[in-house]
């Protein structure tokens, strides 16, 4: 008995052509279309997005995001621009690169306003992006301590952690003294270190 052969790549061409008649269909509310381009997409775009932020979930996390904003705004897709799949893996990779700078802007916040006794700065030196981030790495715990706390921290720490503001960009968008809005902070994480020990 023999094996089974593998099936024939599409042409660059064909493949194209198919992506974008399943954009056309997706645009007019097709859910076949959706779900079909989802089998042929999703892959290669979690790839993308996995190389950029080495973190599955968040990777995961991406597409999904790639493949709402595609539903909501297949009918801006024009074929004349490039192909489907470099509008979508623009999307994954912009995407991607904003959850790195992110990242980078919480652990900037930590070493600039974090108690040394939360473990961030001190003797110790400038915490790595990855320990710095630490707080954000379960955004669900994260979000569920940061609601304990009193609204004006709450706000404040809302706008650092999952709006990636520094904290000059959050005393302006406040209205607030740079100096009130760093004592909001710094207090937030003293209450979060305890919160976020028992849940995470």
């Amino acid at each position: 008995m023999t094996a089974p052969e593998s099936p024939t790549p599409e042409p660059p061409e064909e493949r194209q052509r198919v992506d974008a008649e399943l954009m056309r269909r997706i645009a007019e509310g097709d859910k076949q279309a959706f779900a079909d381009l989802y089998d042929r997409f999703s892959g290669p775009l979690y790839g993308a997005a996995l190389r950029i932020v080495r973190d599955p979930t968040e990777a995961q996390d991406i597409v999904h995001d790639a493949f709402v904003t595609l539903w909501e705004k297949a009918a801006t897709f024009e074929t004349d621009r490039g192909s489907a799949f470099s509008w979508v893996i623009t999307l994954v990779r912009n995407r991607a690169i904003d959850r790195v700078r992110m990242r980078r802007r919480r652990a900037e916040l930590l070493a600039e306003s974090a108690p040394s006794d939360l473990g961030y700065g001190g003797d110790s030196g400038p915490p790595s992006v990855e320990d710095a981030a630490a707080l954000g790495d379960d955004a669900k715990a994260v979000r569920a301590a940061v609601a304990t706390l009193p609204p004006e921290q709450q706000r404040a720490l809302e706008l650092a952690f999952f709006g990636g503001m520094t904290q000059e960009e959050i005393a302006r968008k406040l209205s607030e003294p740079l100096g009130t809005v760093k004592a909001r902070i710094r207090r937030g994480l003293l209450k979060l270190r305890d919160l976020l020990a028992q849940k995470l």
